[in-house]
């Protein structure tokens, strides 16, 4: 099994790739990832990267395509894997689309995790986390037993993080809009697009993902 996964932010898309790797154990391959490890252990690829960060600039799509052939290229991936994080736009799947067919490796299928956006907002701008022992809750869908009071450690202190403030959450969402819709085309028009509804119980999600991509129950 070979896959793009895509998915906006709260479409529950990590969750259920954590749960395809412990199911298959196929390699979960996220670009932030490898450039991070690239980066650290100082690879060719890992140091050009690292120069254009220190310089201020963007990564470019030759140097995370020759991150991605390393990893690909490693004996765990042989079987297949899940691409998470890339592409995000036109030119970078043509490339992929080209990179994967010279190493034999063509894609199978890419699976959109799809969410109605009024659902992803409400999960995004609800979450409330507590600052003192670190459980997460969200006020629509999961709500402490007590408005306002964790219910793991009694305290009061349930924090919104900024990056989950609606307005930042607006932006997030219209960016990936933006960004998805092209590529749903485009692998749509190749055949290769999977379409998965990601509302409602992870469990239930999770069984509509294995027969999206034509695995066995496990």
């Amino acid at each position: 099994m070979r896959i793009v996964l895509m998915g906006a932010p709260g479409s529950g898309k990590g969750t259920q790739a954590k749960k395809l790797v412990a199911d298959f154990g196929y390699p979960q391959i996220s670009t932030g990832d490898l450039l991070r490890d690239a980066v650290a252990r100082g690879t060719e690829f890992g140091l050009r990267a690292k120069a254009a960060m220190d310089n201020g600039q963007l990564v470019t799509d030759d140097i995370v395509l020759g991150i991605i052939r390393e990893r690909l290229a490693q004996p765990d991936a042989s079987g297949g894997f899940i691409l998470d994080g890339f592409p995000r736009n036109i030119p970078q799947a043509e490339a992929l689309e080209s990179l994967l067919a010279e190493m034999e490796t063509p894609l199978d299928s890419a699976v959109l995790m799809d969410v109605d956006f009024d659902v992803l907002f409400k999960r995004l701008t609800g979450r409330r986390t507590c600052g003192k022992c670190g459980k997460v809750f969200n006020v629509y869908f999961m709500p402490p037993e007590k408005e306002g009071v964790c219910d793991g450690c009694g305290a009061t202190d349930l924090i919104q993080r900024s990056d989950d403030k609606e307005e930042t959450i607006g932006k997030r969402l219209e960016v990936y809009q933006r960004e998805t819709e092209p590529l749903v085309e485009f692998y749509e028009r190749a055949g290769k697009l999977k379409v998965v509804a990601a509302d409602g119980d992870v469990d239930d999600v999770y069984g509509r993902l294995k027969s999206a991509v034509g695995l066995a129950e496990s």
